[in-house]
């Protein structure tokens, strides 16, 4: 895939660090060890687990799965590359230690100077937001990506909640649109507990972008508005399970991949629909996540199209174990490579 000239009528492109090329030797496994959040004990207010990200990259290197060598680091995505999708207004509302509180729902936030708040808690969603904007070029080139954090599907343009401070989804999918050559449609499946309502409120009025959104009807947030850009819909209710949960999965996924076919699917894989999780209200199980998992990828490698996988909410401190197993899980299956490419500009993408 080539970059987009800007002679063709598109608006001129900042410059940007985030599609610098990675070397051929790392896998499209996206992670930063700034991703991980720890301050004083702060985030323990928050029921997110703000170290799972790391510990998945341990699981992974457990099972020889990866190395500090092989995987690509992320980097923050500067105000610049926000300001493709994000308002200055927003970013600038940022900078008051309140919005920043009110936002992640760490309420004594507000009580510190945003320096403070910027460094220890912005700064890993910049990061995290900066790897998925860099996965969704890697996904295009070789066909698959990961990013070990991000899927904050809860903040728009100019509104963030949920724990969710930038709109990756909504940037990864902007910058490929305006910056690689044949990518002018895309596919969110989105997959967490929760509506999406961030991304739905972006492409609202966006025909490029088929949205199909499968959660728990009786959770935050309720967005009614945001719920007019959903194509698929599917409310889940309380304490749903395995069998019916994945036949929806199946059913959906190949009915949204045949109704429309994209140039990029962008995969929301939430842990939060795990039994006993205190925000979800679902009942599956750490199986029936990974058998999820490998259903969406499945379709999207059998029909050749590159999938981004963002791991988004996930609140028990198990959900780190089981998005390690679902990855080694896609590996075994066939559906992702252990091993680094060779050859510059190879594709590991099979279209059938």
């Amino acid at each position: 895939m080539s970059y987009k000239e800007d002679n063709e009528g598109k608006r001129s492109c900042h410059r940007t660090e985030l599609y610098a090329s990675i070397p051929q030797t790392c896998l499209p496994i996206v992670y930063h060890p700034d991703y991980n959040i720890t301050f004083m004990g702060l985030e323990k207010l928050h029921p997110f687990d703000a170290g799972k990200w790391g510990k998945v990259i341990h699981f992974l290197k457990e099972e020889q799965f990866i190395t500090d060598g092989n995987i690509a680091e992320a980097l923050e995505a500067t105000e610049e590359d926000l300001l493709v999708v994000h308002t200055k207004h927003y970013l600038n509302r940022l900078k008051w230690s309140l919005v920043v509180a009110t936002i992640t729902e760490i309420p004594p936030l507000l009580f510190l100077p945003n320096f403070l708040v910027q460094r220890k808690v912005l700064r890993p969603l910049r990061t995290q937001t900066g790897g998925t904007i860099m996965a969704g070029k890697l996904a295009v080139d070789r066909g698959w990506a990961i990013n070990v954090g991000g899927g904050f599907h809860h903040c728009s343009s100019d509104r963030g909640g949920g724990f969710c401070a930038y709109a990756d989804i909504t940037l990864a999918i902007k910058f490929l649109f305006e910056r690689v050559e044949g990518i002018s449609r895309a596919t969110i499946i989105d997959l967490d507990a929760h509506q999406g309502n961030g991304h739905e409120r972006d492409f609202l009025d966006d025909k490029r972008v088929f949205i199909m959104d499968m959660y728990n009807r009786y959770i935050y947030p309720g967005d009614e508005y945001a719920k007019r850009a959903i194509k698929r819909k599917v409310e889940l209710d309380w304490g749903t399970e395995d069998s019916e949960y994945l036949q929806k999965v199946e059913l959906h996924s190949e009915g949204a991949l045949n109704e429309v076919r994209p140039d990029i699917i962008v995969f929301n894989a939430g842990t939060d629909i795990l039994d006993g999780d205190p925000l979800g209200g679902l009942s599956i199980s750490p199986q029936g996540i990974v058998k999820r998992d490998e259903i969406v990828f499945r379709a999207a490698r059998r029909r050749g199209i590159p999938i981004l996988m963002v791991t988004s909410g996930g609140y028990q401190k198990k959900t780190a174990r089981i998005i390690a197993d679902s990855i080694l899980n896609l590996h075994q299956q066939g559906l992702i490579e252990a091993e680094a490419m060779v050859g510059e500009g190879s594709s590991s993408l099979q279209i059938p």
